[in-house]
């Protein structure tokens, strides 16, 4: 089965060896022996509609991935240092809830960032009415000035404004 996937990817590669060669700047050379590292290591998309690697549906096959660098002692006690101050942690094992949505005023309010008015909002969503900036109806997430081009000729963008050409 590999060698029929290797066989046509390889095929692929070399019918199209110009066009991704002069898309990425990248040798032949180059290409190839990124299919034999993907293939090697398993990043390859398997065969069907799982959208799995070879990797991610065989793990037996392949040698484990390198490791993540890992948090020192000291700094692993730190950030649960901080959790418990700010009541980020579970208060038990049933609930879900963390001590703080348990007893919020026991613990200081989060800091949120800051975030945009309602009336920047209720402005930006005119603004992209206005251009047809909005996703059409549709299962195509096209854009209703992609769909419907004359509609939004005389809208243009000028900086944050909509200027209407006539």
């Amino acid at each position: 089965m590999k060698s029929t996937v290797l066989a046509g990817l390889l095929a692929l590669l070399a019918a199209f060896g110009t066009q991704v060669n002069a898309q990425s700047a990248k040798s032949r050379e180059q290409v190839g022996s990124e299919l034999a590292a993907a293939i090697r290591t398993g990043d390859m998309l398997a065969p069907g509609e799982s959208g799995l690697t070879e990797r991610e549906l065989h793990p037996e096959r392949y040698s484990a991935a390198p490791a993540l660098r890992a948090k020192t002692r000291e700094q692993v006690k730190q950030e649960l240092a901080q959790a418990e101050l700010a009541g980020d942690v579970s208060a038990d094992g049933e609930s879900g809830l963390t001590l703080r949505e348990r007893n919020p005023g026991r613990y200081p309010a989060p800091t949120l960032p800051a975030g945009k008015t309602r009336d920047e909002v209720k402005a930006e969503l005119a603004d992209a009415i206005r251009t047809g900036d909005v996703i059409a109806s549709g299962e195509s997430g096209s854009k209703l000035n992609e769909v419907h081009p004359q509609w939004y000729a005389g809208a243009r963008r000028v900086g944050n404004a909509v200027a209407h050409v006539q």
